[in-house]
């Protein structure tokens, strides 16, 4: 009886301290069971606040570590200029209605900032886009983030990437640290550094990664040229013509991408060239002074397996163009030929770079053998791969 008597005693304090706190908590506003039970709103919010912290302190950072390395591409070039009204004649016609056409030509140099790059080596070594300094004619320099500027001594540009490398006359430039492409995870926070705009230096905007893998036609506003980059980064921090050749960094300030394009049909829709193929580019250049690429000369567009059950044809790289006197003219693949296969590796159709993925995985003189579907029949054709010029 003593035994029981203690247990129901001890049950009863129990339930009069739960009931007791929760009614005072009604009524008094005594927040006794959060110390019991802390995890409500009011913590939610000071996690998100803190959260908040976390990532503009990221930024700030991130900024800070890499602004140093980024730098300004500007170009300086002569356009020749018609003035239908420099003869200062009244009774000229400019426009050559009566047979005689007035005016004169000038030339006018153009000095703009047009790009962005990043420092790869303190000697002077950075890394843009090609098309961001495509005009061999013109002049091209560089400013660094302290306002000093360098005259672009030699250009290397790849013929198969969008990438260049300048090289300027200084030592001692800050280098960016190079991430791995290869982790990189749809919707993982991402930084970009440019000068937006070709006017706002150093400019800092933040996304995420909103997709990979994709494929796009990239060109420049200033210099009119386009070009197909496949397998690229797409994100939604704000990418301007002027940040091409920029650095897209990770939340520890390492690149992890080259900005290239943006969308012309949507908004925050920009893309960047992988870091892993800037490196892999890179590396060539430092044992051979150049860009050295394996090249094969069609023009194609991907058969998927939908594609393809509808036309019943099997899945591959449908051959729409070939280039004349490039490797695959002179082994003799056709224009209407379905790459099927290359060097034993089926093209499924999945993606967009599969082809072009499986000859970058070779060397410049490397022969293969390519399986092709035509006229009903799968042929097996070999070809030499050559460097593209």
């Amino acid at each position: 009886m003593k035994k029981f008597a203690v247990f129901v005693a001890l049950v009863a304090l129990l339930t009069g301290a739960v009931v007791g706190g929760a009614v005072s908590d009604r009524l008094f506003g005594f927040k006794l069971l959060d110390k019991w039970m802390p995890i409500r709103s009011g913590q939610s919010s000071i996690f998100n606040v803190q959260k908040i912290v976390n990532e503009e302190s990221a930024v700030i950072e991130v900024a800070e570590k890499v602004s140093p390395s980024v730098v300004t591409i500007g170009i300086s070039t002569t356009q020749r200029v018609f003035n239908p009204f420099s003869d200062n004649n009244p009774f000229s016609d400019p426009f050559g209605f009566f047979g005689q056409r007035g005016g004169s030509i000038s030339e006018k140099k153009i000095e703009e900032d047009i790009g962005s790059g990043f420092v790869i080596s303190s000697d002077g070594l950075i890394v843009t886009n090609k098309h961001v300094v495509s005009d061999t004619s013109a002049k091209y320099r560089v400013i660094t983030k302290d306002d000093k500027t360098y005259d672009v001594q030699k250009i290397y540009r790849d013929p198969a990437n969008d990438l260049a490398i300048l090289k300027v006359e200084v030592n001692g430039l800050t280098e960016v640290e190079m991430g791995d492409s290869s982790k990189l995870r749809v919707g993982q926070f991402v930084v970009a550094i440019g000068t937006a705009l070709g006017e706002f230096r150093h400019t800092v905007t933040t996304g995420v990664v909103s997709g990979l893998g994709r494929g796009i036609s990239a060109g420049s506003p200033f210099e009119g040229m386009v070009e197909r980059l496949d397998n690229v980064i797409q994100t939604d921090a704000a990418i301007n013509p002027g940040n091409s050749g920029g650095p897209l960094l990770n939340s520890v300030g390492q690149v992890i991408g080259v900005n290239t394009a943006v969308s012309g049909e949507g908004q925050n829709i920009g893309f960047a060239i992988p870091i892993n193929v800037i490196k892999d580019a890179i590396d060539n250049f430092n044992k051979t002074g150049q860009f050295s690429r394996p090249y094969l000369g069609v023009r194609y567009r991907v058969l998927s397996m939908k594609t393809a059950l509808q036309y019943e044809v099997p899945t591959g790289a449908y051959v729409q163009a070939v280039v004349e006197e490039s490797p695959a003219f002179k082994a003799g693949i056709e224009v209407g030929d379905i790459i099927t296969k290359f060097d034993g590796k089926k093209i499924t159709g999945e993606t967009d770079s599969e082809l072009s993925k499986a000859i970058s995985e070779h060397k410049v003189g490397d022969k293969v053998k390519i399986e092709v579907y035509r006229d009903g029949e799968t042929k097996t054709i070999e070809v030499t791969l050559e460097e593209a010029q």
